[in-house]
Formats: structure tokens, C-alpha cells, sequence
């Protein structure tokens, strides 16, 4: 007994000794440190765009805005806070001061600020009350200083240096812990520059001695990261669509980039394989067109789907998200903003919801010494700190997990173990269906997150395969999910010959509708084929998944007799002049001629007004914004039925509806621009007429 005791202890002594034999991987290339790691995993957070440029309409203000203009008049950072916590958001970066100079704190080095504002008689701060509301909301907050300033009269000397290191200073040491210091690389031109209105060039490489710069913040916030097109810490993906790339690796080289620099997009924003430095990507993009509020942006609001495809392709493809959200005049989140926040904080709860794989059972072709340490189980035991690694020589390898049943998915989210460096160049999934092995498809990098997205499969396993590598492969978690499908309001569409249409992104979904005023429901016409409407008609409808029971809000569209008849009679030659009647509000037709149109219905109808659709454009031009309304029975004998200006068009150019004082029948009508935005060729994104009595409402 005593013989057979001692053997075990002796096994136990040999695994033991085998175990610790087993040397842990080295780390290949750059690697993050411990606040680089820590910035990564937050994955999600926002952006506040909010300052002057909120009310005075633009993008990039000149700087010679009078700073009593800010004055929001409900100004809520809580409730900022509060949306961005409920849409799953980790943290919020302000845009202290953008590029016209104005700060949102009462900076000493400079009256441009909310010192002099109207808002709270000067004694007011944003940052602030900003900084409070993250700390009660468990956010971490960041800070937006740019660099340029088109309001100071220093700008361009070796005083704003001392001046632009001072604001910096405030707001490193007066509102608390800052995670992330964001440098926009928008640097010099023209400006107001206290007065000089002059254009003003700087070197981007030395002007702002990045080097002493940097120092400021190491010393103040050393958690802190650093972002610019050059890191130090963290780098731009390269575009303002919020997207990551196949292709993207977190190492840089760092030393051949600079802030600002033109080929920075093209050449090095998907990182280098062999960069120098660990700087990963960060990816922004605004919720809305514009990255400030304005209200003819209200309707563009970024749709479930779009918000969606973002966070895959950046979250899911080794970058992190940052969602900037365009504060209103009143100093807050539009409804619209956060209606769209919430759509996408349940879709994401609900598409990782389960991870089939947990603590599955797995195969590899390859481990690490033969070490349990280093098993493929590892990959699958929700334990960020373990993983799967093949032996020093072995860079493609294969992991194997077995469901041991046929198990429905359309998610698989891999992760390497990046704290001993990104090491994956390209690999590819495959799944057993009916014990024959198909190809899910093959990829290049993976990195901190990469998650993929398939039509649902069935199968009994799922293989991962590296197919090289710098290194051996590190893979610390492999996730496996079944999605639910999208349930976006539906997209309602008229043709010019009068065909309605109904589209949504996701298949599986069903589409409810009602053309008689009443809200539909899942006892109304499921919508199978386009449908014809020759009258005005109301049409609302909603997308339903008969799998989750999930059902979207209901969308509702007004529609009116359709235009197959109509013809542009005026101005000829241009054949895109159809597009001003072509029930497409996306195409639009510019007049080169003159600045009028003329159309013929194709017959007699009876209407009570009209509709005008400027150009949708993302940045609007040629916008009619007062009006003459001429109509006639044969084209030839006109008579004058309004005339007006359509309200707040320049701020806001969406549809405009101009009732008529009285009905009238009409064959041909006529729309004359008056006066145009800044004096321009007037555009027509569409043109329509309204048939519905006055005293039923349209």
C-alpha cells in the first residue's frame, strides 16, 4: 500500500516538474501597457460635440462669434451622463475647446469662454458640471483641447505654446481623473485671430514641441492616454465613418507619422504588422451626419442597422468605439439621438446574450509543451488572464470546439492575448454540418476583439485555423452566439409610377401594415409585394421578428396622388430634371436655367396645396428659400395661388407643406425661386401637391 502511495506522489512530483519546465511564450513586438489595456477594454464610450459651433450652425467656427451667443437654456449634463451609461458607454469626452477657441470653462487665458457667456450670467462651467455627472454615473470622462485656435491673437507665435499648455493644465488638475487627452489634427489656416482675419500656417511637426506637451499630461494624469494621428498612445483609424479594417494592427510606426500629416489615412492608419510602437485604433464617428447639433439633421439620425455595422466593424475589428453625440441648444441629447441609443444598447444585449461556447469541449492540434496551462480549454473559460498556445515553432495551428449536437449560431468572437503582442496575420473558420467541414470564411488580423458575423448556421463544431503567424498563436477566448434578428422600423419607398415598397435590413423579419389611418397590427396586411396608390394615402407600418416576438415602432409616411403622368415641362434639355418628380428625395434636380420649373400632372386634379423638398445633400445648396406658386388649367394662362418664404429653411431643409387658401384645379403648376441660398442655382429634391382637404390635417 505504502509502494502504490508513494508512485502517485512520485506522478504528481513528474507532472508537477513537467509543468513548470513548460516556459510561458515571449512577447513578440510592441506590447500595451496596463492603461493602454485598460483604454481598451472599455471598447465603447462617447463624444460630446458641444460649444459655439452649436449655435452658430456650423461645423468650424471662424472665432469671431461673440461669446454671450452660448447660452443653452436647459443644459443638463446628467442627462448626457445618464444616456450614455444606459447605451452601455464606459466612459465621455468633451469638447472643452474646439478650433474657434471658445471654453467651456472659465479658463484664465482667455475672455473667450463661459466666463463671458450669456449662460448663467458668465458663472457658469461646463466641464464641471460634466466631470460631476460622469463620477455619479460610474463614466470615466476625457477631455478635447484642440490645439488650433482661430480666436486667439497668440495663435501662430511661441506665446499660444504657453497659453495653449496653461488651458491644458486647468483641465488636468481641476475636474478629476481623465482617461483619455484627445488631440484633433486640424492644425492652422484661416481665422479670426483677434481681429487680424488672416490665414496662418504652422509646422505640424514642431510648432507645439509635442515632446514637453506630452510631459504636462504624464505628469498630472499618468493613466491617462493620448490621442492623435501619432499617438503617442493611442491613433485615429483613418476615417470619420467609424469603421476598423480587415486588415489593422495595433503596433505603429510611430517615429514616421505626425499630427495632421495627408497620407496618414492611406499609408499607416491600419497599423504595421512590424510597427515600432503599441499605439491601437480608435474609431469615431457622430451619431448624426454632422459631429455638431443642427436641427436639419434631426431625421438623419443614424438608423439600428448603420449604429450596428459600425460597432462590428470597429469594436469587432481591433479598434475601439467612440460614438459622439451632438448636444442641441439646449444642452441636451435629442430625443431622436437617444431613441436610436436605445435600439442599440438592447440589439447589442441581445446579440450577446448567451455564448454557446463556454466551457465547451476542445480540440487542438498543438499545445503549448502538452501543458494544461496552455490547452485549448483555456480559449474557452471566460478567463481573460488564460489562453490556448502552440509551441515556439508552430505558427498555424487549429482549434477545434465540439457542441457534441448540431447548435444554431451566427456569431463567433475570437480574442488574442495582446498583453504578449498581436500576433495573428490571417486565419480561417470553419463549421462540421452533417460531418462534412464547410468554409465560413478566411481572415486577416484578430487583435484585442474581432467578432464575425454569418447567415445563421447549424453545425456540430466550429474550427478556428491560424493559418500564419508572427509568432507563436495566442488565443485567450473564442465566444460563440445566436443574434436575434434586427427589428428596425421599415423603410417606406414610392416610385414615380406609384408602387409603394417596404425594405428592412434584416431576412426572417416580417413587415405589418395600414393604409386606412389606423396603427396596424399583426392581425393587417403582411406586406408580400409593392402595392399601387393613386390617391392621398396615409401608410403606416412596423417590422416584427416571429421568432423573438420583437416589434419595432411604427413608422408612418403621407402619400399623395403619384406622379406617372407628370412631366417636367421646364426647364428643357436637362435630363435630370425628372429627379425633381421622382418621388426620391435622395436625387435632386439643379436648375441651370432660370428659376423656375414647370410640370404637367398629365390631368385636371383638385389640390389644396403643395409640398418642396430641398436637396439632401449633406451640406445643402442651392435651397429655394422664398417662393411664388403659379398654377393653370392649360399651361398657358397662369394664375399667382401663394407666395412666402418656407419657414427656417436654411436652418432646417427638409420638406416644406404650403397650404392654399382656397382649393383649386390645377393641370400644370409652377414654382418660381425668389430668392435662393446665397444666390445660387435653386435645387429641387422634389416637388409634390397636396389633395387632402385643409380641415383634415396632412
Amino acid at each position: 500500500m505504502m509502494k502504490i502511495k508513494h508512485f502517485y506522489i512520485y506522478l504528481i512530483f513528474l507532472s508537477s516538474f513537467s509543468f513548470a519546465q513548460v516556459k510561458a511564450p515571449a512577447p513578440v513586438g510592441p506590447i500595451p501597457n496596463a492603461d493602454q489595456m485598460a483604454w481598451q477594454e472599455m471598447e465603447f464610450y462617447g463624444f460630446i460635440h458641444f460649444n459655439m459651433n452649436t449655435f452658430s450652425n456650423v461645423e468650424w467656427g471662424y472665432g469671431d462669434t461673440a461669446a454671450e451667443v452660448f447660452n443653452p437654456t436647459e443644459l443638463d449634463a446628467r442627462q448626457w451622463a445618464r444616456i450614455a451609461k444606459e447605451a452601455g458607454m464606459k466612459g465621455l469626452i468633451l469638447t472643452d475647446k474646439h478650433h474657434d477657441g471658445f471654453c467651456l470653462w472659465p479658463t484664465a487665458y482667455t475672455d473667450y469662454s463661459v466666463k463671458n457667456a450669456a449662460w448663467k450670467d458668465g458663472k457658469g462651467d461646463v466641464v464641471k458640471e460634466l466631470a460631476e455627472a460622469c463620477k455619479e454615473y460610474g463614466l470615466k470622462m476625457g477631455i478635447y483641447l484642440s490645439p488650433w485656435d482661430r480666436n486667439n491673437p497668440y495663435y501662430g507665435t511661441p506665446e499660444y505654446i504657453d497659453i495653449f499648455r496653461n488651458q491644458l493644465t486647468e483641465l488636468l488638475t481641476n475636474y478629476g481623473d481623465i482617461f483619455e487627452v484627445w488631440f484633433d489634427g486640424a492644425n492652422g489656416g484661416d481665422g479670426y485671430y483677434g481681429g487680424a482675419n488672416e490665414v496662418r500656417r504652422v509646422d505640424k511637426r514642431s510648432y507645439y514641441d509635442w515632446g514637453n506637451t506630452y510631459a504636462i499630461i504624464r505628469k498630472l494624469q499618468p493613466k491617462a492616454v493620448i490621442f492623435s494621428d501619432a499617438g503617442p498612445d493611442v491613433r485615429w483609424v483613418g476615417n470619420e465613418h467609424g469603421f476598423a479594417y480587415e486588415t489593422t494592427w495595433s503596433p505603429l510606426m510611430r517615429d514616421s507619422i505626425y499630427g495632421g500629416m495627408p497620407e496618414y489615412a492611406k499609408q499607416y492608419a491600419q497599423g504595421q504588422e512590424d510597427g515600432s510602437h503599441w499605439i491601437p485604433a480608435e474609431a469615431d464617428v457622430s451619431i448624426r451626419p454632422g459631429w455638431y447639433y443642427h436641427e436639419s439633421e434631426d431625421d438623419k439620425v443614424k438608423s439600428l442597422e448603420n449604429l450596428l455595422d459600425i460597432y462590428y466593424k470597429s469594436v469587432g475589428q481591433n479598434s475601439t468605439f467612440l460614438l459622439n453625440l451632438p448636444v442641441d441648444k439646449r444642452g441636451l441629447v435629442h430625443e431622436n439621438d437617444e431613441r436610436q441609443l436605445k435600439k442599440l444598447a438592447e440589439q447589442l444585449k441581445s446579440d450577446f446574450a448567451l455564448n454557446l461556447a463556454l466551457n465547451i469541449n476542445t480540440e487542438s492540434s498543438n499545445t503549448r509543451g502538452g501543458s494544461e496551462k496552455y490547452a485549448g480549454s483555456n480559449a474557452v473559460d471566460n478567463n481573460p488572464d488564460s489562453y490556448w498556445a502552440t509551441d515556439d515553432a508552430i505558427k498555424a495551428a487549429s482549434l477545434v470546439i465540439d457542441f457534441k449536437k448540431p447548435t444554431e449560431f451566427n456569431r463567433i468572437l475570437i480574442q488574442e492575448y495582446i498583453k504578449l503582442g498581436q500576433r495573428v496575420k490571417e486565419f480561417s473558420l470553419e463549421a462540421e454540418v452533417n460531418g462534412k467541414w464547410i468554409k465560413l470564411g478566411t481572415h486577416a488580423t484578430i487583435g484585442y476583439k474581432r467578432i464575425l458575423r454569418f447567415d445563421n448556421k447549424i453545425a456540430t463544431k466550429i474550427r478556428l485555423n491560424i493559418l500564419d503567424a508572427k509568432a507563436c498563436p495566442l488565443i485567450s477566448n473564442i465566444e460563440v452566439f445566436k443574434a436575434p434578428s434586427i427589428v428596425d422600423e421599415p423603410i417606406i419607398a414610392r416610385s414615380k409610377n406609384g408602387m409603394v415598397s417596404f425594405s428592412n435590413p434584416q431576412k426572417g423579419v416580417n413587415i405589418y401594415y395600414s393604409t386606412d389611418g389606423n396603427d396596424p397590427s399583426l392581425g393587417s396586411n403582411k406586406y408580400e409585394k409593392a402595392f399601387y396608390i393613386d390617391k392621398s394615402t396615409l401608410v403606416k407600418a412596423f417590422s416584427y421578428d416571429p421568432l423573438s416576438k420583437r416589434k419595432s415602432d411604427m413608422i408612418s409616411m403621407q402619400f399623395d396622388i403619384n406622379k406617372k403622368l407628370w412631366t417636367v415641362v421646364s426647364p428643357s434639355g436637362s435630363k435630370k430634371r425628372t429627379e425633381a418628380i421622382d418621388d426620391d428625395k435622395w436625387t435632386d434636380f439643379q436648375m441651370d436655367d432660370g428659376r423656375e420649373i414647370v410640370i404637367d400632372l398629365g390631368k385636371k386634379e383638385t389640390l389644396t396645396g403643395f409640398s418642396y423638398t430641398p436637396t439632401q445633400r449633406r451640406w445643402a445648396t442651392g435651397v429655394i428659400s422664398h417662393y411664388e406658386f403659379y398654377g393653370s388649367t392649360d399651361g398657358k394662362n397662369w394664375k399667382k395661388i401663394a407666395a412666402g418664404e418656407f419657414s427656417n429653411i436654411i436652418a432646417n431643409p427638409v420638406q416644406q407643406k404650403i397650404m392654399f387658401k382656397n382649393s383649386e384645379t390645377l393641370q400644370f403648376i409652377k414654382l418660381v425661386g425668389t430668392k435662393i441660398m446665397q444666390d445660387t442655382k435653386p435645387v429641387i429634391a422634389e416637388l409634390g401637391v397636396i389633395t387632402i382637404p385643409s380641415n383634415q390635417g396632412y
